[in-house]
């Protein structure tokens, strides 16, 4: 058997362009990858940021025949503000744990953006839950439904 020697000349040129022609076909490729692939898009949790529509919102809190409103005041990402409205002094007088407790829920719910995490004052507990309720009626007024 003969087997004959087969010399091969590569020029240095070659090889240059042809590492360069490869690399930027690598390049043309994952630019291609990351300009096509699916987004992967986060949804905020209720807790952190909820989208609201914003604007100002009512919730009507019912005690004994008066009525009392709670106002919730949203922008597009943030809870800025809730109160009382509509509390007549003979309200206040009827129920005094009223006015402080719905300051100590408000300053809760500012920070938190949200009713979760809320503690209550143990003296004034289910005047604060009925308080939270009204709050998270509004709310729902204020969420954007998908």
């Amino acid at each position: 058997m003969s087997s004959k020697t087969k010399i091969v000349v590569l020029r240095m040129k070659e090889l240059i362009y042809t590492g360069i022609f490869i690399a930027m076909g690598i390049l043309l490729i994952i630019l291609l990858i990351c300009m096509f692939a699916p987004k992967n898009k986060t949804t905020k949790s209720s807790s952190e940021a909820a989208a609201y529509t914003p604007g100002v919102y009512t919730s009507a809190l019912s005690l004994g025949n008066q009525a009392v409103d709670v106002e919730v005041v949203v922008n597009s990402d943030s809870i800025k503000s809730v109160r009382l409205v509509n509390l007549e002094e003979s309200v206040a007088a009827m129920y005094p744990l009223m006015a402080p407790s719905m300051e100590n829920l408000a300053k809760q719910v500012i920070e938190n953006q949200g009713i979760s995490g809320i503690s209550y004052d143990e003296g004034s507990q289910y005047t604060s839950m009925a308080l939270t309720e009204a709050i998270q009626r509004a709310l729902d007024k204020a969420r954007i439904r998908e």
